[in-house]
């Protein structure tokens, strides 16, 4: 008898029952055709399995080891199976989402919520990019959808046809420096080669491969880079540099006085976020979300303060 899934899930199941006659009344099968079968493995392994002197099934070190391993085999064959139905069915193994900066995780926590209850057994994985890095996870294959774009994109993304971009929503933004920051007091509105002897607070491009993106940065600014937008805001409410942040985030410090708008004539961020996917993707899983994104309301909580 070769080692069959069929004999470690007979192994499993008097381990976990306590002995034959309750692993065959588990198994709907008869108490003799279980001994057979863990008799005819023991001796083509030729190692003794079970130790049958006490009233309960006990497994010997052999059998054990046998069994710790044969039980991560089980899993794995249990989750092939899940998974071969899910693709039958048009549900993705996996869906793989990539955020922009400007879209923290949390803001996904009521969508990740809502989606699990269609009970579509589709695994998420989500990661973080910034500006080119976003579009480049899309374009290299290791995202399905990406969130919260900036820009247009790059070339290919225009003239493949291979991708599908829509409008993520509006997002306004306003330049902000600390009380205690020297544009703080300046008259306005602040002409670039004034802007442009101050540090900019800057979010750090991760992309690899394609043209880094600067946002809002003047030539030959002097730059703090940070992983995130909302390391920014903490960076600019720390007096550590300027720059143009997302209305909604910084309103509220302007308005307990924590931040200070000013009005520039430099180049503001321009374009709304968008979302992107393959157009050759139509799992369920990734159709959920593109209805979802489409929702005016999630736009708004997606992009909210």
């Amino acid at each position: 008898m070769n080692l069959t899934l069929e004999a470690l899930r007979i192994l499993d199941t008097i381990d976990r029952k306590g002995s034959f006659g309750a692993a065959a009344v588990a198994l709907d099968r008869v108490p003799s055709a279980l001994t057979y079968s863990v008799r005819k493995l023991e001796d083509d392994l030729d190692v003794l399995l079970f130790d049958r002197r006490g009233h309960r099934a006990k497994l010997t070190p052999a059998g054990e080891e046998l069994l710790e391993e044969g039980r991560r085999l089980l899993r794995a064959a249990d989750e092939l199976e899940q998974r071969v139905k899910r693709t039958a069915t048009g549900c993705e193994v996996e869906l793989r989402i990539v955020l922009d900066a400007l879209i923290p995780f949390e803001r996904m926590l009521p969508l990740i919520e809502e989606f699990d209850r269609e009970d579509f057994g589709t695994r998420l994985r989500f990661s973080t990019e910034v500006l080119s890095g976003t579009w480049e996870r899309l374009l290299v294959g290791e995202a399905d959808l990406a969130i919260g774009l900036s820009f247009e994109g790059p070339d290919l993304v225009r003239s493949s046809g291979n991708f599908r971009v829509k409008p993520l929503g509006e997002m306004e933004w306003v330049f902000a420096v600390a009380p205690a920051h020297p544009l703080a007091t300046m008259p306005e509105p602040l002409e670039a080669s004034v802007v442009q002897q101050y540090r900019a607070v800057v979010t750090g491009d991760s992309g690899r491969n394609l043209p880094t993106l600067n946002s809002g940065l003047l030539s030959g600014q002097p730059t703090l880079t940070v992983p995130t937008v909302r390391d920014k805001l903490i960076a600019q409410v720390a007096g550590l540099g300027c720059g143009h942040l997302p209305r909604k985030w910084a309103q509220p410090f302007i308005d307990s006085g924590i931040l200070i708008e000013k009005q520039t004539t430099e180049t503001k961020p321009e374009g709304p976020p968008q979302y992107a996917w393959r157009a050759d993707t139509r799992g369920k899983s990734l159709k959920w979300f593109l209805n979802k994104l489409a929702n005016p309301d999630v736009q708004r909580q997606l992009l909210g303060a």
